[in-house]
């Protein structure tokens, strides 16, 4: 059994290992010509078929960015992926001015790599960050320490927190002054794991006490990885170590000679061994006739990582729908490519690709960059049927039928989807016969692709937002035109019903005063003559204006009627004074129910009309 599986493994490998692979996705020729229709040309233009891969692969060297950090220094290095590790070395003493014998650079993620790598053996991304290390050197003096710490006080650490359970990423942001323990509760809040159960993976060595401060702990600034899950209760750890005694017996009870010469023909072990094991596994990657899209990817993600580890790219939880909302409809400068991971439990390519070339680090940093990454199952007949018609109603029928086409054993598929103004395109479909350079470079091409298209598409949108920027101060300043023009209307409106009120009371206040003057005039006595048998007192009453008024009086009359004349006339007693010369008085404080005489206003007197004050 063992050497049949192999020689049907060895035979697949052969198959589909070639550089160029005849099918639907790559070979535009096999399918006729499609009636033009609308939705069949839409879709014609969203499907670009795959180059062959040695044109790929034999592009010009990569350019690698490194940002070294050194105590309180931070040196930048750009070389090509053919360089090796010493070469950064070199530039660094010259930067830093330490021999390359006493320097130890650290950071790499696959671990501490010796002088003489060459870059492009570790495929790295293209940002990268190190640091160096010098034991033999002195450490910098107490006084410089001490600046160093109060300066990462103030500072601010990024830590990116992976929840291991749900494959999730947190970015937090704390202080220098904050604790390890402060960290711990707000993940307890995030995470719903209490303190106590929290397994970390990634605190420096140096963070052995929760009270510690994080700018004392030794974390890698500005940001620092760590991984948090659930600690794994005795019940729990009881039933792996049975599950693990019971491998070890079936491993035994095969013949170990068998396995050892199974290297010679190029397939290792631990490939074998997982086929097999992918193969009796019972769970299934997705349950079958999956409704809930969201718990389907739940449950596909917690079987991947316990299949192939926690080192595997962030899959997207939701619809199709919600990754292209995540992906392609927010800002120019968000959006990102969508990658649909397509799975088969079926396939003898499934194991190898996910474990070796999905799993690698590289590629995962590459895709938690620049992609959002949607997977779905294609074992059970309905699932896919049920990606199918999404497929077709998101992307036309030429793809749906590209991928119903494709064999079991070319899968796993990857398809690099870009969203653009009316459609969207799928700019690439990778089958598993793949290598991690490969896969790369194919990323790396759908990227500059994409990012020439999201250019464009950020300078629309910045004219669009200048545009509409304009428009809108414009309409500010019709409204605040229209504003000041309203109150300008209404202020002038106010002003003449204030005026109108005005000239109403006064009017009213002329009348008033009118009807009283000619009530008074017509309660006077008539004026007596200058012959007369009374007594008669002749009165000359100067005006404010100059003018005089005359009349004669009876030496016997009141006073109250020289009041009444002068207000007949005008000037009402009440806003006027009544003055006489010699000697100076004022008549209005006299009592008015004198006589003339008795105010010694006889036989004439010359008086002054005053206007009080």
């Amino acid at each position: 059994c063992f050497w049949l599986l192999l020689l049907l493994f060895c035979a697949g490998s052969h198959e589909y290992g070639s550089e160029t692979i005849p099918g639907p996705a790559f070979n535009p020729a096999s399918h006729p010509t499609p009636v033009p229709t609308s939705s069949s040309s839409s879709s014609s233009s969203a499907f670009r078929p795959v180059m062959p891969s040695r044109q790929i692969v034999e592009r010009q060297p990569r350019m690698l960015d490194f940002r070294v950090e050194y105590r309180d220094r931070n040196v930048d290095v750009v070389l090509e992926d053919s360089c090796t590790v010493g070469e950064i070395k070199q530039i660094l003493e010259n930067e830093l001015q330490i021999p390359v014998s006493k320097m130890l650079l650290k950071g790499w993620k696959t671990g501490d790599v010796e002088d003489s790598t060459v870059l492009k053996s570790l495929h790295l991304p293209k940002n990268n960050s190190l640091y160096v290390l010098t034991p033999d050197l002195p450490p910098p003096s107490s006084s410089s320490h001490a600046s160093a710490l109060q300066e990462s006080l103030n500072q601010n650490f990024m830590l990116i927190i992976t929840h291991r359970e749900v494959q999730r990423e947190y970015n937090l942001n704390f202080s220098g002054s904050s604790t390890i323990q402060e960290v711990k509760r707000n993940v307890y809040d995030l995470t719903s794991i209490p303190v106590r159960h929290q397994l970390w993976e990634g605190w420096p060595t140096s963070a052995t006490d929760d009270s510690m401060c994080l700018a004392e702990s030794g974390l890698s600034y500005p940001c620092h990885r760590l991984t948090v899950g659930r600690r794994s209760s005795p019940a729990q750890i009881r039933e792996q170590s049975e599950e693990q005694s019971t491998d070890v017996h079936m491993v035994s009870d095969s013949d170990g000679d068998d396995f050892e010469d199974a290297t010679e023909f190029g397939v290792d072990d631990g490939e074998v061994f997982g086929m097999a094991s992918s193969a009796l596994r019972k769970s299934p990657m997705m349950p079958e006739n999956a409704e809930n899209e969201g718990d389907a990817l739940l449950q596909f993600t917690a079987e991947f990582s316990s299949r192939y580890g926690d080192c595997h790219p962030v899959f997207f939880i939701g619809s199709l729908e919600a990754a292209f909302q995540e992906a392609f409809y927010v800002k120019a400068r968000d959006r990102k490519l969508l990658a649909i991971y397509l799975h088969h439990d079926e396939s003898v390519l499934t194991n190898v690709f996910c474990s070796q070339m999905l799993c690698a680090e590289s590629i995962v940093s590459y895709l938690s960059q620049n992609f959002i990454t949607w997977a779905w199952d294609l074992t059970k007949d309905s699932n896919r049927a049920r990606f199918l018609t999404m497929c077709n109603r998101h992307f036309g029928s030429v793809v749906a039928q590209t991928i119903r086409t494709q064999k079991t054993d070319q899968f796993p598929l990857f398809l690099i989807i870009m969203g653009k103004r009316s459609s969207n395109e799928v700019l690439n479909v990778i089958q598993g016969n793949t290598t991690v350079d490969e896969l790369m470079m194919r990323l790396m091409a759908a990227m500059e692709i994409f990012t020439a298209q999201q250019q464009e598409d950020i300078k629309d949108e910045d004219e669009r937002e200048a545009r509409e920027n304009v428009k809108r101060e414009q309409d500010e300043a019709y409204r605040l035109s229209l504003e000041a023009d309203r109150a300008k209307r209404e202020a002038h409106e106010r002003e003449m019903a204030e005026q109108f009120r005005l000239e109403q009371i006064r009017k009213e206040q002329e009348e008033e005063r009118e009807a009283i003057r000619l009530s008074l005039e017509q309660a006077l006595p008539p004026e007596p003559k200058e012959e007369n048998a009374e007594p008669v007192s002749k009165l000359r009453i100067r005006t404010p204006s100059g003018e005089f008024l005359e009349r004669r009086f009876l030496a016997s009359s009141k006073l109250q009627i020289v009041f009444d004349f002068v207000a007949s006339k005008g000037f009402p007693w009440d806003e006027y004074k009544l003055l006489s010369t010699f000697p100076r008085r004022d008549v209005t404080q006299l009592d008015p129910n004198k006589s003339l005489l008795e105010v010694k206003l006889f036989p004439q007197e010359t008086l002054f009309l005053e206007a009080k004050e």
